[in-house]
């Protein structure tokens, strides 16, 4: 057990860093639904009051990392978002880069996706986080619409908006299988294949 270092200032960010290093731990060992925040604590050595000072409570803390989780996947998904190389290929490239980031971060994925459609706060923390997927891929799919006639005329006459969130939300629920290690998604080469596909064969093949 981590002895409690109740001397650090709160202003100490250190503080902050070592209850969500503790939080990202324990979430690989257990459910969030079972975690108290007696046991955030103890993991992380520090006073109930420090805890507070920085997080409202457990869901304000996992928020934070979910918020960071969200960022890394929006860099894994810059070569297909910029058009860095050709369309399959740097779609291929975010696919494997989200893969290998939500599986290093399996329990921060298994718990925002197994709780916010209970917890108003988290609910509406994970659907402002899927948004900004969709949204970003909606940018890139209608430019790929206006400077690929194949693209144009295989999307005529669809949501595009609503295609977007359809793959996007096929993603993470593909994701948090493989964060859960459920056959065959856990082989991450089977689990990018599965998605390239889905998303080069609805919008380029």
């Amino acid at each position: 057990m981590t002895h409690r270092r109740d001397d650090i200032a709160h202003g100490d960010a250190h503080l902050r860093e070592r209850i969500l290093d503790s939080l990202r731990e324990l979430l690989g060992e257990r459910t969030f639904d079972t975690l108290s925040v007696a046991e955030i604590i103890t993991a992380a050595g520090v006073s109930r009051a420090s805890f507070y000072f920085y997080f409202a409570g457990k869901q304000a803390a996992l928020a934070e990392l979910v918020r960071r989780a969200v960022g890394a996947g929006h860099d894994a998904a810059q070569p297909w978002v910029q058009a860095q190389d050709g369309a399959r290929q740097s779609l291929r490239t975010g696919i494997d880069a989200g893969a290998a980031l939500w599986m290093s971060q399996a329990g921060v994925l298994r718990a925002i996706v197994e709780n916010w459609a209970a917890d108003p706060q988290l609910r509406e923390l994970w659907l402002a986080q899927m948004t900004t997927f969709t949204d970003a891929a909606i940018i890139r799919i209608e430019a790929d619409r206006r400077t690929d006639p194949a693209v144009a005329a295989r999307l005529q006459g669809v949501d595009v908006p609503a295609l977007a969130a359809a793959l996007t939300w096929t993603g993470e629920r593909l994701y948090y299988l493989a964060a859960c290690a459920v056959p065959p998604f856990q082989d991450r080469t089977i689990l990018v294949d599965t998605l390239t596909h889905l998303w080069a064969s609805t919008l380029y093949d």
